[in-house]
Parts: structure tokens; sequence; C-alpha cells
């Protein structure tokens, strides 16, 4: 059975059960400023789950277009991807775990079609700290599934991840409870997360087994669901939302339940084909054959590069179908880098020429069964993307050529060289350094430090380059640096928000390990207000806002805008304001030099590890990611 076939067929399920089917939402909601795409099924339905009635009542399904970006360094494996489709149910206040599981093991073994011996599934062990019990309720129904199919299901304790790969499976286990890091759903991740007012509760993954013979039991361990082999493939995951966290971080049960239910389409199309590798389904594997094709080479010895330009394609091709355009700003800049990640994949493959003309019309062949109410703009996005092509293309030709002059006096090319390629002509590091290999041109032996120091100097010089431009402590201009620069932004925020709007910051020292933030407060701060400042931080991390920068006049920035700033009699008549949120309705909003992160998504857990005095009337805070 194709990806396009069990779409329909879930669709068709779902409505002989009484849902009724919606919409899917765009890849980039209108007037959500939260996260740069639609990243996963759920997310256009959060004010239903949190009360509000839905127009088409209390049981809806669909199947919704996701792009998560924060995948993008994994496709290459058999299973990541950054676009994929989620196949969605819902309970609003009306059925509940008894029905969703019987109703999701009918779908998997009797519409598509896959062996109960080989579906695992995993529940929530419960949290004694919060008094919330074992999902017991879960996995007995589980149980009794099982049996009615004649499959023998036993019940078994993991707890974490780690102690799975330690310990394995037995025979004849099938069910297993894990901790809130594998089996607890809540918009912050783990239980400790969850934000303030949210609902949240236990989940349960249902899992296809692949073989035994599929796990690197030396580079992951024993065998187990939540294991990072490929044996197990998490194909789904039904989440009951049953609780509320309360202002004093308890928990409480919710008058009316909720079930959330999403299954990867091209997760169970890849079980339905007895394949781990998702780029062998029918949404994939015609991509695959023309690169083939054009390329003259195998996907046994390319599977990379392949898996690669077949994803971000994809991709690439659903966004321009949706009205969006290739730019240097948030998801114009995120499609432009899918576009381009694909064209130097293909580089490798030896792809020269411009080949998205025989890509894309496979990839919009393969998605003509979605609406037009969601593919609005598909009759350019050829154009689109062909113009982006050749743009990139001239780039990388004028980047060669500058590399060919640069070569004709120098017999050694060094690191700062091919930052000026990159700064000034756009070609990419690795395309430099592949050029050099392939032409014979020698290369210092430490380019890559040399290139990184060019790289720090600028970003520096173009934070100083104007006199009392905010410089923001930053020890460093690395990845982890600039996570802890942005996530000092939202911590200014947060003590806005939650201690006084009259805070302001009095210095900040940011480094790899850690930030160091002072500002100004009368009084030394209570264990309440510490954990809701950490919560507020955490909450819109968890939000993963788009972070975004323009150059405005200073007038402008300060009186029309609001930004926050420290030296405005100093800086200069234009300036550079960071803005973290809704434009109209910000998180955060600051003079800054930057560099930040592109959302704040990637940052990671915020903990305040310290609240001291640091002088007459100001306080200081550090802080960890973790």
């Amino acid at each position: 059975m194709d990806a396009n076939t069990i779409r329909q067929k879930f669709l068709d399920f779902e409505v002989k059960k009484g849902h009724k089917i919606i919409q899917p939402a765009p890849l980039v909601l209108e007037g959500d400023p939260t996260t740069l795409f639609t990243g996963s099924g759920m997310q256009p339905l959060l004010p239903y789950l949190l009360g509000k009635e839905h127009p088409e009542g209390k049981r809806l399904t669909d199947a919704q277009p996701s792009m998560r970006l924060q995948d993008i360094e994994d496709v290459g494996d058999p299973r990541h991807t950054t676009v994929f489709e989620m196949l969605g149910n819902w309970s609003l206040g009306d059925y509940f775990k008894r029905e969703q599981i019987e109703n999701f093991f009918e779908f998997l073994t009797q519409v598509v079609g896959l062996d109960p011996e080989k579906i695992y599934v995993t529940c929530f062990i419960g949290n004694e700290k919060y008094g919330i019990p074992k999902d017991t309720e879960a996995a007995e129904i589980w149980k009794s599934v099982f049996e009615k199919a004649g499959v023998k299901a036993e019940i078994a304790e993991i707890g974490s991840a780690s102690e799975g790969d330690k310990r394995g499976i037995k025979e004849g286990e099938r069910i297993f409870f894990y901790d809130d890091k594998e089996n607890w759903w809540s918009r912050g991740g783990g239980i400790d997360s969850t934000p303030l007012g949210d609902p949240c509760g236990p989940d349960s993954e249902v899992f296809y087994d692949f073989g035994e013979d599929k796990q690197d039991v030396a580079k992951y361990g024993q065998s187990h669901p939540a294991s990072d082999g490929a044996r197990f493939m998490e194909i789904g995951n039904q989440v009951f939302m049953q609780y509320r966290r309360l202002e004093d971080g308890s928990f409480e049960e919710l008058e009316k339940k909720n079930v959330d239910f999403g299954g990867g389409l091209e997760r169970i199309a890849a079980a339905a084909i007895g394949s781990f590798d998702v780029f062998k389904i029918s949404l994939m594997k015609p991509i695959i054959d023309k690169l083939e094709e054009i390329s003259g080479k195998s996907y046994d010895n390319n599977t990379d590069e392949m898996r690669v330009i077949a994803d971000h394609i994809r991709g690439a091709y659903l966004l321009a179908s949706q009205g969006l355009a290739p730019s240097n700003k948030t998801q114009g800049y995120a499609m432009r880098r899918l576009v381009r990640r694909a064209i130097l994949r293909a580089l490798d493959l030896g792809i020269s020429a411009n080949f998205l003309s025989e890509i894309v019309p496979i990839v919009a062949d393969n998605y003509k069964d979605l609406p037009d109410s969601i593919l609005t703009h598909r009759d350019v996005a050829l154009d689109v993307l062909l113009k982006e092509e050749n743009a990139f293309r001239k780039t990388l030709n004028r980047g060669l050529k500058e590399l060919e002059k640069l070569t004709r006096n120098k017999k050694i090319v060094d690191g700062r060289d091919i930052f000026m390629l990159q700064d000034t002509y756009g070609f990419p590091f690795e395309l430099s350094v592949e050029e050099c290999y392939r032409q014979g041109i020698e290369l210092t032996p430490e380019y890559k430090k040399e290139f990184d120091e060019a790289l720090k100097e600028q970003r520096e010089r173009s934070q100083t380059a104007s006199k009392g431009m905010f410089k923001g402590g930053l020890e460093d201009h690395g990845e982890q640096t600039v996570k802890y620069h942005t996530a000092t932004h939202l911590l200014l925020a947060a003590l806005q928000k939650v201690i006084s709007p009259d805070i302001v910051q009095k210095g900040s020292n940011t480094t790899s390990e850690r930030t160091r933030f002072d500002f100004n407060c009368d009084h030394k701060l209570t264990p309440e207000e510490i954990s809701a400042v950490e919560n507020q931080v955490n909450e819109w991390i968890a939000q993963d806002l788009p972070v975004v920068f323009d150059e405005y006049d200073k007038t402008y920035a300060r009186d029309v805008l609001k930004a926050h700033g420290q030296f405005w009699d100093k800086y200069p008549d234009i300036l550079k304001v960071y803005t973290i949120g809704d434009f109209d309705n910000p998180v955060s909003r600051e003079v800054c030099g930057g560099p930040h992160v592109e959302h704040t998504g990637v940052i990671g857990k915020f903990k305040i590890k310290k609240e001291e005095s640091s002088a007459a009337g100001i306080r200081r805070i550090k802080a960890v990611i973790e």
C-alpha cells in the first residue's frame, strides 16, 4: 500500500469512526509567531485542546503536512526528514484511551495490513514527585487488544532509555513502561518543563519492529522500543491529555479529557513495505530513481546525498506551493537553505547542471492528492524554485572564477582566503575546500582555524563598527555562546514581565558554559520568583519563537518600536534591533549587535543556578543551558 493510499484510507477509516475531516493548516501559520513552521497536526488545534469548542464537533481528523528544521542535520539517516505528514485524530472531551487504542490497532493491522507480531507499544511509568500514577489503564487495554489478536503481550518496566540500552527486552515482552522523557507530553517537553496552565498527560507510543538484525548493539546497546538503533521505529503517538499544571507547579485532572493522536505517514508507509528506510516509500523512491538516472550513481553508494536532496526538495516544493519565496529572512531563509543544501549535495553527485526541472515535477506528482486549499500556488512552484537554483548556481560559478583567480598567484590557500570567497561572493566554505582538493590546490594545515578566526573578526567588526553600540558581553561567537546570548534576552524580558517592567540590564557576561546577568532590583528574588522567571524563559524557548533583526533609525527604534536599549545618547543614527516573537507584540525587542539563534527552540532547557547581590541595588543571576 503506497503512501497516498494510506493517507486516504486513514481519513476514510476515521470518518467511519465518527470523525469530521478538517482541512490541514498551511506550513506557515498566519498570525502565529511562536514557530517558523507548522510542526505537528495538533499545533493549529491548540485553542480547542485548551477548551474552545470546534465548529466541526468533538471528533476531528486530518492529514497535516509538517516541517521541523531542528532535524535538518540528521537527514541522511534512514528515518529523519525535515518535512513529513502527520495523520491525526482528536477527541475533544469525547472518547478516551480504550476507543483510541483499539481504533489505531485496527487501522494498522486490518486496514494497512501490518503484522501485529511486529507492533510494540510504550506507556508512562508514573511520577511519584507529582503524584501521577502509572498508566496501567493504557497498558491493560493494550494487553487485551494484543491478546484478541492472538499475540502474547507481557508488560515490562524499563524506566529510562539508558536502562533499556543495558537491559534490552525479554521474550514475550511487548508493552513497556518508560519515564516522562519518553512517555509524557507537554509543550515544554518533560514533566518538569510543563508550562503552567497547559493541558498535558501521559502518552502511548507505537513502534514497528524491523528485525533484530537492524540493531547495532555495539553502538546503541540492547534493542528496545526507545533505543536509537534501526530495529524499532515509532509510527504513532497517542497523547492522553488528562492533566493541567497549576500555578504551584502541581497537576490536577481535567474535567474534559482529550485525545491527541499523531501518526507519521512516511513511517507507516515504510512499515507497510517492510523497509526501515523511509526513502524507499512511494513519496521518495521516484525522486531517488531520477537522481540515480541523471547522476549515473547508485543510491546504495550515495545514500546521504540522495536522501538530503529528496527530503529538502520536497520541503521546498511544499513551501513554494503555499506561496513562499526564498529570501534572507525567517521562513524564506529556511526555504533558501533547503534549496541550496540540495544543490550542494547534487554537486557532490556530479550533477553540475540545473536539475530541479527534472525533480520538482516528480515531487508535484507525488503530492497531487493534497488539496488545493493548502497548495494554493502549486502552478508557480517550479518557476520559484528554478529561479533560486539559477541564482545560486551563478553565485557558485562566480565563486569558482574567483577561486581560480586567487590560485593563479598563490601556491597555498589559507582559511582567510576561503572566508573572503564566502563573505564577498557567497561561495560556501565546504565547496571551497572540496574544489581545492579536486583541483589539487594545497590548503594550509590550519585552514579551518584560520577561517573561524576571520569569521569571528568579521562578526566583531560588525558589532563594534559604531561607538557605544551594545556589545552583549560575549566571550566568543560559537554556537553555544550564541544560544546563551539569545537566552539572556529572554531572561531580561522574563524579569520585566514577572518582577517589574522597570528592570534594565546593568551588565552581562556570556560564555559557552553560562550566562551572568546583572539587573536593578531592590530585593532578593524569592524561590517562587526565580521559578516563575525560569519557567517563563523555558516557555518561550518551547514555543520556538522566531528571532529576526533589521536596521532602523534610532528615533524610530526608540519611540515607535519601543526597543530596549541602554545608551541611546551614544547610539549611531542607524542601529540594529533584534525582535523575538510576534513583530507587533514581541516577547523581546532590544538594540543589539548580535549574533543570535534564528529561533528559540534550539536553545535548550534554561536553568537559573544562582541569584545574588552584585552591588547596592543590583542583583546578579547566573544561569546555564542544560
